[in-house]
């Protein structure tokens, strides 16, 4: 994913006063990330970071919860305050002072690296030799960890199906990536989109905020 620095238009900047502009303000393009918070947690897109704030586009409407943490994926992490939502975006200041030119450099860091969101759900693992039910761990674009007394071997193909959880996950296939013990790892055959895949965390944490 990529993301570009922008700097203010001088000829915006002139029709602004120092107080709606206190801050040098940068876009981040298409960059994903996640918000966590008690309901959960929620892809979004980084769009507009500054030393106060960052702007985020939606695929749904957000918990009513005021504070948040958005977990870029890198790994780094930063706590910020709900100030405004409007349809399919919302504004959030930093809690705490952040040095934005670290966060844009994560960005350059970890170009593709992709999001794992913590959601735990049962599905059931099907091969030609066998038939068992697994705990999700956590879940990805491209693949799942889970965790599951069947025996599969790497490379192993089969199929996970979720059951009346979500109809994305109706029957999905997959193969084993890693094995530690009880605990696997898959990689999807197919991966989702970045918007179904928001939707979908969406329906497994808090179905109602998809509603319209």
């Amino acid at each position: 994913m990529d993301f570009s620095a922008r700097q203010p238009d001088m000829g915006d900047a002139a029709q602004e006063t120092g107080e709606q502009r206190s801050a040098q303000r940068f876009t981040l393009l298409i960059r994903a990330a996640k918000l966590v918070c008690a309901a959960g947690e929620f892809v979004c897109v980084v769009r507009d970071v500054s030393e106060t704030g960052v702007s985020v586009r939606l695929f749904h409407r957000l918990p009513a919860e005021e504070s948040f943490t958005l977990h870029m994926p890198g790994g780094a992490a930063y706590a910020i305050i709900r100030v405004w939502e409007r349809g399919l975006e919302a504004g959030f200041q930093f809690a705490e002072p952040v040095a934005v030119n670290m966060l844009i450099n994560e960005v350059v860091a970890f170009p593709k690296r992709g999001l794992r969101l913590a959601v735990s759900f049962p599905v059931t693992l099907t091969t030609i030799s066998q038939r068992c039910t697994a705990m999700v761990e956590n879940l990805s674009q491209q693949g799942a960890q889970l965790e599951c007394d069947g025996l599969f071997a790497i490379d192993q193909n089969l199929r996970m199906e979720g059951g009346g959880v979500a109809p994305e996950l109706r029957e999905i296939r997959a193969k084993v990536r890693w094995r530690r013990g009880t605990r696997y790892g898959l990689v999807f055959d197919d991966t989702f989109t970045l918007g179904d895949f928001a939707k979908l965390m969406a329906r497994l944490q808090r179905p109602d905020l998809l509603a319209d």
